[in-house]
């Protein structure tokens, strides 16, 4: 566990997510401009790590979330109790024509020499709706909550998702709950949300009350609006850039106690080199690398944070925690959807060294 991370040892919950639950319509390797049918998945950026840590971590997760009265709010519900996830719902009825609605995620797999190809429709989002006060979370915190966690994607939805989530990482911490954000920048939903500038106030507020960061080297720029390092990587597996910000990141967020995240080095859709690295209270932690033959890469980070947050809450070294992320999330992509279907023995064995090739 980081030196710095006060980790209370038990309570009702070990980790609640805030963030907006979506279902992914997934039509496989075919584009959607030819597909005839697609796989229905539940996400969510923070939903995910809940759902993660819960399935294969066996861990007590909940979501506050927004949830619409209909029948695809009734199917992401049901994707919630299987995942064994604890819903904290704001109701919200639909009106049969316009919304309020569940979002909608496109996303095709790719193949080969062609990425998949993501899009959104968020339109008169029940999660964007969300605003302080919406959510007791002095009754929420007060059986015990051990990690609270949010991110990026939710901030961008509206300003009151912004300001709900820097309310609850305000509650979360006077409750003496760990805290983390997964910075996770996206470019198509911030240009709809004021742009970079708004990017940057907006989740300024929200980290300043963060204990564990996570993003890569492009999130920490654009989303906390730090200049990039002079070091230059030498690949996209070279963590020296990376490292070379966190300077500055502790600057800003003098609060901060760990930023960590994956490195991604894409040969074609479905082969990528894949490792993690982590600061930890001055210790920089880096994973192995390992060659991915990847099916279905979304939710891989969201992997990462989840066995990074089960090592840490679990008491394991630095190095080992990053290692459990690092497993988890390589697992992640071999199989369809966006959440786990791992067991712990699969990523501890993985973390040991597992069968897939490993350069030391």
């Amino acid at each position: 566990m980081g030196d710095g991370l006060k980790i209370r040892g038990s309570g009702e919950l070990d980790l609640l997510s805030l963030g907006a639950l979506v279902h992914r319509l997934d039509p496989g390797v075919v584009p959607f401009r030819k597909a005839t049918e697609c796989s229905i998945h539940v996400s969510g950026g923070e939903f995910n790590v809940a759902a993660n840590l819960s399935d294969c971590f066996g861990m007590k997760t909940g979501i506050a979330t927004a949830m619409v009265d209909y029948p695809i709010g009734d199917l992401i519900a049901e994707r919630v109790r299987a995942m064994g996830v604890r819903p904290f719902y704001k109701h919200f009825e639909h009106n049969g024509a316009t919304g309020p609605n569940m979002a909608t995620v496109y996303s095709d797999r790719g193949y080969g020499v062609r990425g998949p190809v993501v899009f959104y429709n968020r339109a008169n989002e029940a999660g964007a709706l969300l605003k302080p006060g919406d959510f007791d979370w002095k009754a929420i915190f007060a059986g015990g909550v051990r990690w609270v966690h949010s991110g990026g994607i939710f901030a961008a939805l509206s300003p009151t998702t912004a300001e709900l989530a820097a309310e609850m990482m305000r509650e979360a911490k006077a409750s003496g709950a760990v805290t983390s954000f997964d910075l996770n920048f996206r470019e198509k939903l911030w240009k709809v949300s004021g742009g970079a500038e708004r990017a940057v106030e907006t989740i300024g507020q929200i980290v300043e009350h963060v204990d564990v960061l996570v993003g890569n080297e492009e999130d920490l720029q654009k989303g906390l609006g730090i200049t990039g390092p002079e070091v230059q990587a030498k690949s996209k597996l070279d963590p020296a850039a990376f490292f070379a910000m966190i300077d500055k990141v502790v600057k800003k967020l003098p609060r901060v106690k760990v930023v960590a995240t994956t490195l991604r080095d894409v040969h074609s859709t479905n082969r990528h080199s894949w490792s993690a690295v982590a600061w930890m209270d001055g210790k920089s932690v880096t994973a192995p690398t390992a060659e991915l033959d990847v099916y279905d890469r979304v939710g891989g980070g969201d992997g990462f944070a989840a066995g990074l947050f089960y090592g840490l809450m679990s008491g394991e070294s630095p190095e080992e925690a990053v290692k459990l992320g690092w497993a988890h999330g390589a697992l992640l992509t071999t199989f369809p959807g966006d959440t786990t279907m791992a067991t712990l023995e699969q990523v501890r064995a993985f973390a040991k060294g597992g069968s897939a090739r490993i350069q030391r």
